[in-house]
């Protein structure tokens, strides 16, 4: 339901999430269900890079997920969180993800060694796929989305615009059981990177050649089309800004309808083991047998 909130123009300024919508997804079920033989080649296998020197699985094991359940939720996440590459550009938000990948890896080490040094806590294999610069997104997330309360459920539970995101962040998070590691390190290099501490920013970036060439390979690709036949909506001072608000308009009003549709489900429920309840009392009253 995600995908289609935004129309037909969703992704639009995001050839970069575009990409990383399709072309890892598509791997991780060619290699789930086509080629399950190459599985290992994609392993995150700490222990191999420690004891094997196998130091190229930090990039091979953290490319493409090999559980289906990370790939939707993953994906699901880099949708909502295309928000970043429209409002800082496709540079920057290459950048941003490139920074949190390299800096998650060596928290991923950290924490590892930390758990085995206290704990005695072996973690040889942790999940595979683009999962710490997922993790690393929430931080911008947090830090510039504004929390507006939308609705409340059973009159104390505030929904706002942000909890789907936190509620699909939480299900990726609980989908295995090392998967905490993993968020815990793209936390720590989200907050790392977004505050720009000893300028991070500066040395961990996608240079300019790059951004060049991935503009004029990917662009041509990946980007949607411009939206045609719009009415104006909103008091932006230009087009793209007018096209935000509609996108963020449309995507409260999906939730919004979702929301209304579990209520009235909820509202339904009682009244229908009210029914229930009544009707077996009544059943009940009619086989009494008569004093």
């Amino acid at each position: 339901m995600m995908f289609t909130s935004t129309g037909s123009w969703g992704l639009y300024k995001a050839p970069l999430s575009k990409s990383l919508l399709l072309l890892p997804t598509v791997l991780s079920v060619l290699l789930t269900v086509l080629l399950p033989q190459y599985h290992d080649m994609f392993t995150y296998n700490l222990q191999a890079v420690r004891q094997g020197k196998e130091f190229w699985r930090l990039v091979s094991g953290r490319l493409f997920c090999l559980d289906l359940k990370d790939t939707f939720c993953s994906s699901l996440l880099i949708y909502n969180f295309r928000i970043f590459e429209r409002r800082f550009g496709s540079h920057k938000f290459a950048s941003f993800l490139f920074g949190a990948w390299i800096l998650s890896a060596f928290v991923d080490l950290l924490l590892t060694e930390a758990l085995r040094f206290m704990f005695e806590l072996q973690v040889d294999v942790l999940p595979a796929g683009l999962l710490g610069p997922v993790f690393a997104l929430f931080v911008p997330f947090y830090n510039s989305i504004p929390r507006v309360q939308v609705t409340q459920v059973l009159g104390h539970v505030s929904i706002t615009n942000k909890s789907l995101t936190y509620i699909v962040g939480a299900q990726l998070l609980t989908s295995s059981a090392y998967m905490w590691i993993v968020a815990c390190s793209g936390l720590i290099a989200g907050m790392f990177y977004y505050s720009n501490k000893l300028a991070v920013q500066k040395f961990l970036r996608v240079p300019e050649w790059m951004a060049r060439c991935g503009s004029v390979l990917l662009e041509p690709v990946f980007s949607d089309s411009e939206p045609t036949a719009e009415a104006p909506l909103g008091m932006g001072a230009t087009l793209d800004i007018q096209r935000q608000q509609r996108m963020d308009m449309l995507d409260q009003q999906l939730l919004l309808t979702q929301l209304a549709h579990f209520r009235r489900n909820a509202q339904q429920q009682p009244a229908q083991d009210v029914r229930i309840a009544s009707q077996s009392c009544c059943f009940d009253a009619n086989c009494l047998p008569p004093s």
